[in-house]
């Protein structure tokens, strides 16, 4: 049953780290029904994962804790509810400190909603003795050699239990690790009654999430595009989209905000990650970008509509961290003259230190930034006699005292290497453990979402 005509669901955070005044803007610059904060992105996991190792009430993002207190208020007289991946790896802790800051705000009856079930590290091992192998999906190596080394774990789940979270009247709804678009999607879903196998429409809330997901990269931020004329980007607005019971939707922005939103930054946008444009994936159906229509309406309005949809796979894809050895980035400036060969022979002495000292890598990696850091070996020649040139080298390996002894061999090139040196201020480079990427599958009836709604009031 269509329960409302249309909706807005405000885009308020594209990753951790985004513009912490982006939700406000979003509250505050006109009405929005939906709130939608992404935070994660596959590093972040392992990066939270980390901070819960050395402290176990961390783990999520504190950014978002902070937020709520400040929009409580206006949220709460608004009836706008805020659906976030604020969670990480903590997704209870962070509804727990959601619920001590509107008890501390005097905030009677919030209803707090938390998705957990998709952090599966503590059963790994239990899963790859069932025979569930969590072949990396690049290399089709089985899970069980780099088991010693995993950080974290953490499946896609879908929207179902934000769902639920809605229908029970949360009004702010936190999970851990999902598919983003979900975040966007599981409103309209809750909104307009559909059902789990009305895959178009889904679809449809997925194509939607898409362009939601990034923030402002929607809204001519990152736009490749006509990005000279991009106005205003230091007061960017960024997306909303309003939806609509069938499934179409307009993706718009607050009045007299900067930015814009056009067939283009919304077409740059659609293209941004989704692999095959006919199965965009997500947990609740797939959808095929090549049905969908974007017709521009003009005034920052741009119309998508006919996203067609298919039932979802039987597997869903787990997002996993493992320790692979360690890094450490260097880097020295040469000015001029002949600035790109003394960045030259000072690599090629730095080399022949580090062999002469017997220490072993995995890899030596050097780039000269201001002449081929960005396109490698497509960069050409170099200009004739560039003004100046940092050289950045990078090692990685899995013996630490190795990485750690490249990090004293830069300084002594300021006196030992090549002449007109600069770019040492920043000291000496910081070893740092490298955290790779194994993406996997998994049966979708391995994972079994939690929804818990916790009710606060002024006195606990």
């Amino acid at each position: 049953m269509i329960k409302s005509p249309s909706i807005r669901i405000a885009s308020g955070q594209g990753f951790w780290g985004d513009q912490l005044d982006a939700p406000k803007q979003q509250v505050d610059g006109g009405p929005i029904d939906y709130l939608m904060l992404d935070y994660l992105a596959e590093v972040t996991m392992s990066i939270l994962q980390k901070q819960r190792a050395r402290d176990p009430a961390a783990g999520y993002a504190r950014d978002f804790v902070p937020l709520i207190a400040d929009i409580l208020p206006r949220i709460v007289e608004r009836g706008i509810r805020v659906i976030a991946n604020a969670g990480g790896v903590n997704p209870l802790g962070c509804r727990d400190a959601v619920l001590e800051v509107a008890r501390n705000a005097g905030v009677r009856d919030l209803r707090v909603g938390v998705v957990t079930g998709d952090d599966i590290l503590p059963r790994l091992g239990e899963l790859m003795d069932r025979g569930v192998e969590l072949r990396n999906m690049e290399t089709d190596e089985p899970l069980a050699t780099v088991l010693g080394e995993v950080q974290a774990a953490n499946v896609y789940v879908g929207a179902k239990p934000m769902v639920e979270a809605l229908a029970r009247g949360a009004q702010v709804v936190i999970t851990g690790r999902s598919v983003d678009p979900a975040l966007t999607y599981a409103p309209m879903m809750h909104a307009f009654g559909w059902g789990w196998d009305d895959y178009d429409r889904i679809a449809a809330g997925a194509v939607a999430g898409h362009i939601n997901e990034c923030g402002a990269q929607a809204s001519g931020g990152n736009t490749l595009v006509g990005w000279r004329d991009i106005p205003d980007l230091a007061t960017v607005g960024y997306p909303i989209i309003e939806a609509f019971p069938d499934g179409s939707f307009v993706v718009t922005k607050h009045e007299g905000t900067g930015g814009c939103i056009s067939a283009a930054t919304v077409k740059e946008q659609l293209i941004y990650e989704i692999g095959d444009p006919r199965r965009f994936l997500t947990a609740d159906a797939v959808a095929d970008f090549t049905t969908l229509r974007v017709v521009d309406e003009g005034g920052d309005r741009v119309r998508v509509s006919g996203v067609r949809g298919v039932a979802p796979p039987e597997m869903l894809k787990v997002s996993i961290a493992f320790s692979s050895g360690y890094k450490a980035v260097g880097t020295l400036v040469y000015s001029w003259p002949d600035a790109l060969e003394k960045a030259r022979a000072a690599d090629r002495i730095l080399r022949q230190r580090l062999d002469r000292l017997g220490l072993h890598y995995d890899e030596i990696h050097t780039e000269f930034v201001g002449w081929n850091a960005t396109h490698g070996p497509l960069a050409g020649e170099p200009p004739r006699d560039l003004p100046e040139v940092t050289v950045r080298w990078g090692v990685r390996g899995s013996n630490e005292r190795d990485v750690y002894r490249f990090t004293r061999e830069i300084a002594p090139l300021v006196l030992a290497g090549p002449p007109t040196v600069t770019g040492y201020g920043g000291g000496r480079p910081k070893v740092q453990e490298i955290v790779a990427y194994w993406p996997a599958l998994i049966p979708r009836e391995e994972v079994e979402p939690y929804l818990q709604v916790e009710v606060t009031n002024a006195t606990g």
